[in-house]
């Protein structure tokens, strides 16, 4: 009786991967919904519209963007995290969404790595760290100088609170021992816009928006995150360079799904996204911006949040933040 009762399960076991793999070969069949965790006009909305038309020409349906901004993203990833995991609705996270909310918020509905899909890590970005140059500060350590004459009479802007831009301005000012004042926008667009008219002076921008406005002189570079220079701002120091000894982060771009996605289609989207990632037009726009395009398999991409989410967890432990 056990030995048919193997054989039944496994029979239905067999029709539901038959049935789930001839789903893959028609997915899609209607549109797809991709969630932006951010407002619409920042880095991440813009990069994931040009991934989205190349999914679209690979795949023969539409990728409709949703702008789901809010908590540090995690608005928007408890969405994609709750929705059905069917390749239907899925999402571009970053390391905020991934790396830095799990260690930051104490009652954080989703966990980074079991609640989701890694189906691509496909870009890398540096950050920058900027001023505006009415503040009269030309290096690190003269705003480390300047903090420290005056404490917390200096403000950063951030892209909202738990956003990395936050992040990585809070690790500054752990390093430093310096104090400066929080001032969180809803998206980075809105916060690169008053730091260039000079309502906030100072902000951790993602390198590629930043860079025509560092070279047409409307912010001044002090710095980039990452441990080595950034291509396309090869005059700007790391700030491990300009005297944060140490100091090394950046942020990155994954397609993400819910959890138990069927595997056919995570497979198609990873396929479809690399063959993109791979043409001279992505390689163009990606590097321009300052970007490290990439392709990768589902398992790096699973890997990679699961180290960076124990990096920046013990990282921000270590700093004393959190938010309930």
């Amino acid at each position: 009786m056990w030995r048919r009762g193997l054989a039944v399960a496994g029979l239905l076991w067999i029709g539901i991967v038959v049935c789930g793999t001839a789903a893959a070969q028609d997915y899609p069949t209607r549109p797809v919904k991709i969630v932006v965790p951010f407002p619409a006009g920042g880095g991440t909305d813009a990069l994931t519209r040009v991934v989205a038309k190349g999914l679209e020409q690979r795949l023969g349906q539409p990728f409709i963007i949703e702008n789901r901004g809010g908590a540090g993203t995690t608005l928007g990833a408890t969405a994609v995290a709750r929705s059905a995991p069917d390749g239907y609705t899925i999402m571009v996270g970053t390391a905020s969404t991934f790396a830095v909310a799990p260690g930051l918020y104490k009652r954080l509905q989703y966990d980074p790595t079991k609640d989701f899909t890694q189906v691509m890590l496909f870009a890398t970005v540096p950050f920058v760290l900027v001023v505006n140059p009415a503040l009269g500060v030309s290096s690190v350590k003269e705003l480390i100088a300047r903090a420290k004459d005056k404490p917390g009479d200096l403000a950063f802007a951030s892209a909202g609170v738990g956003a990395v831009h936050h992040i990585y301005a809070e690790l500054l000012m752990h390093m430093t021992g310096i104090k400066m004042r929080h001032v969180p926008y809803r998206g980075g667009g809105a916060a690169l816009n008053d730091v260039v008219a000079g309502h906030v002076p100072i902000y951790f921008a993602d390198a590629g928006p930043a860079a025509t406005l560092i070279r047409e002189g409307k912010l001044k570079a002090l710095g980039v995150t990452t441990a080595r220079r950034a291509s396309h701002l090869p005059d700007v120091p790391t700030l491990h360079e300009a005297g944060v000894t140490g100091y090394e982060a950046n942020t990155w771009q994954m397609l993400v799904g819910p959890a138990r996605m069927p595997d056919p289609i995570v497979q198609r989207l990873n396929g479809a996204l690399a063959e993109f990632m791979r043409t001279p037009e992505a390689q163009s726009y990606f590097t321009g911006l300052g970007m490290q395009p990439m392709t990768g398999t589902p398992a790096q991409a699973h890997e990679h949040v699961r180290a960076e989410s124990e990096r920046w967890t013990k990282i921000i432990r270590g700093i004393g933040l959190s938010i309930d």
